[in-house]
């Protein structure tokens, strides 16, 4: 009898701590709007000029494109990329196409070149990482003349 009489308590004070002010599953879902992160979309917004994590620290595109760099882009995309990256649609990670309206080259090849280091420091690339059901960037250890290559055969994608 002494057990039942225990439980009876304990749910009592269960039931008491549970109810009362706004603890309810709509103001759970305020509070988590309030700290929800910023979308991706928001964030470029914001990340425009920034230029990342990583070796290249300002790159400005030069007018004209260069089409010999487009080529040898092209074929380092198409060799090392294709697997996750589809040229005009979303897969495992995000569509090149037009990426240079919402992000920075220096970012793009910052991303490049330490994908590791900008998922984990980056707050863009830890957004996209959380967007991409947590599929990381594989590192391809590119040099940076072809990432310059890479992110030339992008200023070609539509």
């Amino acid at each position: 009898m002494k057990k039942i009489a225990y439980l009876f308590a304990i749910l009592a004070v269960l039931a008491t701590a549970c109810g009362g002010e706004k603890n309810n599953a709509e103001s759970v879902k305020e509070k988590f709007k309030k700290k929800a992160p910023k979308s991706v979309a928001e964030m470029e917004k914001e990340y425009q000029k920034y230029n990342g994590i990583g070796p290249i620290k300002a790159f400005e595109m030069p007018a004209e494109i260069d089409q010999t760099l487009v080529d040898q882009g092209k074929t380092i995309f198409e060799a090392k990329c294709t697997a996750c990256h589809k040229t005009t649609k979303k897969f495992i990670g995000p569509s090149p196409a037009n990426i240079l309206n919402r992000r920075n080259p220096a970012w793009v090849m910052n991303m490049i070149l330490n994908p590791d280091e900008m998922t984990q420091k980056d707050p863009l690339a830890k957004q996209l990482l959380i967007e991409y059901n947590g599929s990381p960037m594989a590192n391809q250890n590119l040099s940076e003349e072809e990432a310059r290559s890479v992110l030339e055969y992008f200023r070609t994608l539509e």
